[in-house]
């Protein structure tokens, strides 16, 4: 008889012990998924913030005898400008390529079409995505036109406009990241307690017969840990796998930098060990602190 008991009591132990590490592996699953997201987000954003590109046209009014100093003047403006903070990178435009641009794109090969090169010479220039809003490209543009020979600071901003939403679509992202993760918190915390307080007793009877408070601990400290460690493992397995899928399977473009991803699978592993071990700690000294007559009721 004593002999069936222990076995179901084994039994139980082990089925809730699965239990809780399946709860922890999916919650971290679940968490490392929308990490994923939002790293794979901010580099889309970035991109797109990138083929928005502001254009610094140069006087196109001078004598021809002035076009060696007009150029070096474009020359130092264009590594002038190369070296602001702002800037990203810089393509030079000189007053034939940004004819022969024009011929091209209305399909016209002969030059009878321009007797001369009538368009101004200009420097096409990328923007870091963090200086890409509306907020901080006024004074980049106002920056520009005071380098000499610049007459004219131009971008486009109907485009602007759209991707000023980008920043508030990664806000969002990033706000139910964060409510994930107090969700997170919140699911293996109440797993964790479950199971201790399937075990409340016994914390109890080994209490009154002496034991010390940190030698009761220690058992569901060491145990805590090691199915942290394994949901946690189970979970980044999965985010994995799906890392795996998208970026093989799908020819889904992921971002390269192994870097990011490196630390998102060290995060899923720290909070899903710190949680479990601090529910635990948390759990059991609640018992340890409550009556005996608090047991029927907690």
């Amino acid at each position: 008889m004593a002999k069936s008991v222990e076995e179901f009591n084994k039994k139980r132990l082990r089925s809730s012990n699965i239990t809780v590490i399946i709860s922890i592996a999916l919650v971290l699953f679940l968490l490392g998924l929308t990490g994923l997201i939002l790293i794979n987000a901010k580099k889309y954003s970035d991109y797109l913030k990138e083929q928005l590109v502001v254009n610094a046209y140069f006087d196109e009014n001078y004598d021809a005898k002035d076009s060696a100093k007009v150029a070096k003047m474009e020359t130092d403006a264009v590594n002038q400008i190369q070296k602001f903070e702002s800037v990203k990178k810089t393509n030079y435009i000189t007053k034939k390529m940004a004819a022969d641009e024009a011929r091209k794109s209305l399909g016209i090969s002969s030059e009878a079409l321009f007797e001369e090169d009538i368009f101004p010479a200009s420097i096409e220039i990328t923007l870091k995505p963090e200086y890409n809003d509306s907020l901080k490209i006024g004074s980049v543009l106002q920056q520009i036109k005071t380098i000499p020979g610049v007459v004219d600071v131009r971008n486009d901003s109907e485009s602007q406009k759209i991707y000023d939403k980008l920043n508030t679509v990664l806000k969002w992202i990033l706000g139910f990241s964060l409510l994930f993760l107090v969700l997170a918190i919140v699911l293996i915390n109440n797993s964790i307690r479950l199971k201790v307080f399937s075990r409340r007793f016994i914390i109890k009877t080994m209490q009154l017969v002496g034991a010390k408070r940190s030698f009761i601990l220690m058992p569901f400290i060491k145990e805590a840990l090691v199915l942290g460690l394994l949901g946690a493992f189970i979970g980044i397995l999965a985010v994995c796998g799906i890392w795996y899928y998208f970026s093989t399977t799908t020819k889904t473009p992921f971002v390269q930098d192994t870097s990011q991803y490196v630390w998102l699978l060290i995060g899923i592993l720290a909070v899903g060990i710190f949680i479990t071990v601090l529910s635990t700690i948390i759990a059991t000294w609640r018992f340890l602190r409550s009556n005996v007559d608090d047991l029927y009721y907690s």
